[in-house]
This record gives C-alpha cells, structure tokens and sequence, in this order.
C-alpha cells in the first residue's frame, strides 16, 4: 500500500514511482506536478536543455543552490554542490 502523501501532489502514481526509485520528495513531487500539468510527455521532451554542472563555476554552482534552497551549500566543494544540485 504507497503511504499517503501531501494533498499538493497531483499525479501520485508518478510520484511514488519517483520516490522508488530513490528521487527526493521535491524532485518527485516536481516532476509529478509537472506532468499532471502538462502531460507525461511533454515533460519528458523537456529536460536536457541546460549545460553540464562540471562546466559551471562553484560561485554559479552556489548561486543556484541557493535559489533552490539546498541547506549547507556554503560548507560544500565543487563535486558535493553538484551531487546535491541533481538529486534535490
């Protein structure tokens, strides 16, 4: 039985099957958003557009982090910016 979830979430199918596959809750409940907007495919075709984090600069990387608001970004290098960046 998936456990109950926050009422803001619109496609909870998608969702828990995001969080299975061991996605964050904001990044599942994001994209599970998303695509109860949209349409799964549309959001599908819609990632990919942005550059690779290694070729951003730790200060973009940070800026970034803070607008997403990644706690203890200020403690972390390079690679951990990264890493935390992609699984929020």
């Amino acid at each position: 039985m998936a456990k109950k979830t926050d009422n803001r979430i619109k496609d909870e199918e998608l969702y828990e099957e995001l969080r299975e596959e061991g996605n964050s809750k904001q990044k599942s409940a994001r994209i599970a958003n998303a695509a109860a907007r949209d349409g799964r495919s549309k959001v599908g075709k819609r990632g990919g557009k942005a550059g690779s984090y290694e070729d951003w600069s730790k200060h973009e990387l940070l800026e970034r982090a803070k607008e997403i608001g990644i706690n203890g970004r200020s403690r972390m290098n390079k690679n951990e910016l990264i890493d935390a960046l992609r699984n929020s």
